[in-house]
């Protein structure tokens, strides 16, 4: 599931009260540790999905801890960082917070969760990279993977079938010639690929294939790299794809991918694991075809390796201003350790580990997206990242790069210029 970053927390009396206690609290410490309540803020997909998780995490904790109460509070994705802003600026923080992988950066930035001993929780070395990444800041942690969601590719077997083609590609040089063969067959309004061009989780995929980046460290400050060579070449093949595939509209995002490949006028996505099922649903798949007919398959990358995909998913992490930061960190291990990492696996999430990750390659039904999942990448986590995002800086190159308007090359360098003005910036 994508996760909107927050450029910055939006009530400025709460910094000024998060600055005031200090945001250099590590919790564990021994300050909280008698606490008598705990009060935990998780999303509805929790309440909905796997309440008898977060029950055990309850019953782990409070069987340590005779006599505390555990409260838990469930938020919508909408309205839950609404609701924390507000709160983070009084004394009845919480203890523990849900966050989307994306929405930690601008809260470590301004210091509003304890850090943490990594150490402390379960499989912390094993941590996925691109979960790791998105809890680390300024060479501290602040917060815990949760769970993963990654991204594969996603075809129409009938599609496929048609244009003489019998299973998924294992290799990019047979995607494109495979692709090649079914765009023939559809025809000029067909799209044998509808890849969004404004999609820079896409396009950052061929990018870091190739082995760029959008940006990179250089003496403790964050550069912009979009226009380096390995960059260029990642960008100038996602231009090829749009070129040769997509024949829909060129300015649009991958926001409706899935309502658009439910009408039948694509035969591949690359996309959230979740967007195949979607557009199958029989009130988006308008071709009443897609049902038993779609196929995922790990996306390859150019490189010849498995393209790296960008690594969605939920983080917890412990507010600086909470009181029990001992019993919260006991709770987050309880949750998503290795016990709690069995049970969201159950549910058919991504465990936030390499170990478990494994171990679902070995089931046809987990293999595609657990082997998507093991090559992976994150955003720069640089202090003004979000401000980048919030100017959708990587959408506007790629509409340039897509519709024609700038070559790849300018819109790189123009896309790093605007970049190196804010990334650094807090």
């Amino acid at each position: 599931m994508k996760r909107k970053l927050i450029a910055a927390i939006g009530v400025a009396g709460m910094m000024v009260s998060i600055a005031a206690c200090g945001g250099g609290d590590k919790a564990g410490s021994d300050k909280g540790a008698d606490a008598k309540e705990l009060t935990v803020w998780l999303t509805v997909d929790a309440q909905n999905n796997w309440p008898a998780l977060v029950k055990a995490a309850d019953d782990a904790v409070t069987k340590k801890h005779p006599g505390l109460r555990i409260k838990h509070e469930y938020y919508g994705w909408p309205d839950k960082n609404t609701k924390l802003d507000a709160v983070l600026a009084t004394d009845k923080a919480p203890d523990v917070v849900e966050m989307g992988n994306t929405e930690m950066l601008g809260y470590m930035v301004k210091g509003a969760f304890a850090s943490v001993d990594p150490a402390k929780f379960d499989n912390s070395g094993q941590w996925l990279d691109g979960l790791k990444a998105s809890v680390t800041y300024d060479g501290k942690t602040y917060g815990v993977p949760y769970y993963a969601g990654g991204r594969v590719a996603n075809w129409r077997k009938d599609v496929a079938a048609a244009a003489g083609i019998t299973a998924p590609p294992k290799t990019y040089d047979e995607l494109t010639a495979d692709l090649d063969r079914i765009q023939k067959k559809g025809g000029s309004t067909f799209s044998a690929w509808y890849q969004p061009t404004r999609d820079w989780y896409a396009a950052m995929s061929f990018v870091y294939d190739a082995g760029g980046s959008i940006a990179k460290q250089e003496g403790g400050q964050w550069k912009a790299n979009l226009s380096s060579p390995a960059s260029l070449k990642g960008l100038g093949e996602f231009k090829s794809v749009i070129d040769a595939y997509m024949h829909g509209d060129r300015t649009k995002d991958e926001s409706d991918r899935y309502i658009v490949y439910g009408q039948g006028g694509s035969a591949m996505i690359f996309g959230a694991a979740w967007e195949g099922a979607t557009a199958a649903d029989p009130k988006n798949d308008k071709t009443g075809k897609l049902k038993d007919n779609l196929v995922n398959f790990v996306m390859p990358g150019p490189s010849g390796r498995n393209m790296p995909v960008f690594l969605g998913g939920s983080d917890l992490a412990i507010p600086v201003k909470s009181r029990a930061q001992p019993l919260a960190a006991e709770w987050i291990n309880a949750f998503t350790g290795s016990e709690g990492q069995k049970g969201l696996i159950a549910k058919g999430n991504l465990p936030n580990d390499k170990t478990d990750l494994a171990t679902l390659k070995n089931d046809p039904a987990t293999a595609v997206p657990a082997t998507a999942a093991e090559s992976n990448w994150f955003v720069p986590m640089a202090p003004g990242w979000g401000q980048v995002e919030k100017a959708q800086v990587l959408q506007t190159m790629l509409q340039s790069i897509g519709t024609g308007k700038k070559s790849v090359a300018d819109a790189a360098r123009d896309a790093d210029a605007a970049i190196d003005k804010v990334i650094n910036t807090k």
